[in-house]
């Protein structure tokens, strides 16, 4: 579809008419606060955010436009229809005149609002708004002198544009739904694989298997640009999978005396955590070199195969195993020795060769179903992402009406 031509043909060179928002619309802000807010409400919150919540009154009863007064100002818009709660610094843009479809509007104010009030404020961003501002902006009417067609003309427009909308929220539900899918599969395969029934296996603990090795305290004040590699333990459960060959953050040279380290083939865990999963949450350290770990991070040297131990240590038996061995204070925090004592199985533990070939063997399935899971959950963002600049290409062509000079100001 060529936008251009499309919007050509649909005001077939009919004229354009600019007005002030404030000529055709209340605009005003609500009376709530977030203390308002019910988790059992009927009716929907507005307030300076992304996020709906719930009220038990409402104060408003119409089709509204809502606004935030501060923060995110150009970047998040509501579509109110029927009885909502309005927050006092969120603002509502009632249309009072039969010459405007406010979904239209809604559509427009998301293609040039934001740039209008950079415009008008000072620096970069637009800190808050005031009712003035809001007024002052301008929006089309598509052939003023037939009301009836430029009605027709807001209406194909949003039409177009929704069926954007709405197939970018099916194909984000569809994304989602498969990801999700493919996460519990892959965790029920990953945990019978490695459950071993009657097979040829020992579980033996992890202080037979072998040692646990703390790390050194560093700050983020010693990051450097290019330094030593290290590990934080807050990227554990943040940033990492369950292996890498890349460290994520460095530290100065300086401080390569103070440090401690994971040796290639260790699996680095962290010793706290916010939830009782992230304590204990393991990565596998396969870089070349060695790696300087935090010290609420502990490197465990072993024999076995890194990854095999780290995907043990992912599963839900392990999980809950672990979670026996979380002293839950202001932070969780894991108590090293009794975690040491808890088994991970070692198969055909009487033949080395073997046993290392079975741990490869399992590790290969499971780097599939991981690198499948990574690809979707990577893939999703960036689907939605070329969705919405479809989205927005479209409705900037589809908005580009003529505009005055007088309108631009």
């Amino acid at each position: 579809m060529s936008s251009v031509s499309y919007l050509e043909r649909l005001l077939d060179g009919g004229e354009v008419k600019w007005v002030p928002l404030g000529e055709v619309a209340v605009i005003g802000t609500g009376s709530s606060n977030r203390q308002d807010e019910g988790a059992d409400g009927i009716y929907p919150f507005y307030v300076r955010s992304k996020n709906v919540l719930k009220s038990d009154t409402f104060e408003f009863d119409e089709v509204a436009i809502i606004i935030p007064g501060e923060g995110g100002i150009g970047d998040i818009f509501h579509y109110a229809e029927g009885k909502y709660a309005l927050h006092q610094r969120a603002y509502r843009i009632h249309i009072t005149s039969e010459a405007i479809n406010a979904k239209f509007l809604y559509h427009f104010m998301h293609s040039g609002f934001k740039r209008f009030i950079l415009m008008k404020s000072v620096g970069a961003t637009a800190i808050s708004i005031r009712k003035p501002m809001i007024e002052g902006f301008h929006i089309p009417i598509p052939c003023p002198a037939n009301p009836k067609k430029s009605l027709q003309i807001q209406t194909e427009i949003v039409r177009v544009l929704d069926t954007f909308t709405e197939h970018t929220a099916e194909l984000t539900a569809e994304l989602t739904a498969e990801l999700t899918a493919r996460k519990k599969q892959y965790k029920n395969y990953r945990d019978k694989l490695l459950s071993f029934e009657g097979e040829d296996v020992e579980w033996k603990p992890l202080n037979e298997i072998g040692e646990f090795i703390r790390g050194k305290r560093f700050t983020k004040a010693d990051y450097v640009e290019d330094g030593i590699p290290v590990i934080h333990y807050g990227e554990i459960y943040t940033r990492y999978g369950v292996f890498t060959d890349q460290a994520l953050s460095q530290v100065s040279h300086d401080l390569s005396n103070s440090l401690r380290y994971a040796e290639p083939g260790d699996v680095v865990l962290t010793d706290v955590g916010e939830t009782v999963e992230d304590v204990g949450k393991a990565v596998a350290w396969l870089g070349e070199g060695k790696v300087a770990i935090h010290d609420h991070c502990y490197a465990f040297r072993h024999a076995m195969n890194p990854k095999f131990v780290s995907y043990c240590m992912q599963t839900a038996a392990f999980i809950a195993e672990k979670a026996k061995y979380v002293a839950r204070t202001k932070v969780n925090t894991l108590l090293i020795n009794s975690f040491a004592k808890i088994a991970i199985p070692v198969p055909f533990p009487n033949d080395k060769e073997k046993s290392l070939a079975e741990q490869a063997r399992i590790v290969a399935i499971l780097d599939k179903f991981d690198a499948l899971t990574n690809s979707i959950t990577e893939g999703l963002p960036r689907e939605i992402e070329l969705r919405q600049k479809q989205y927005e290409h479209y409705r900037d062509l589809l908005l580009n009406f003529p505009k005055p000079e007088e309108a631009a100001a």
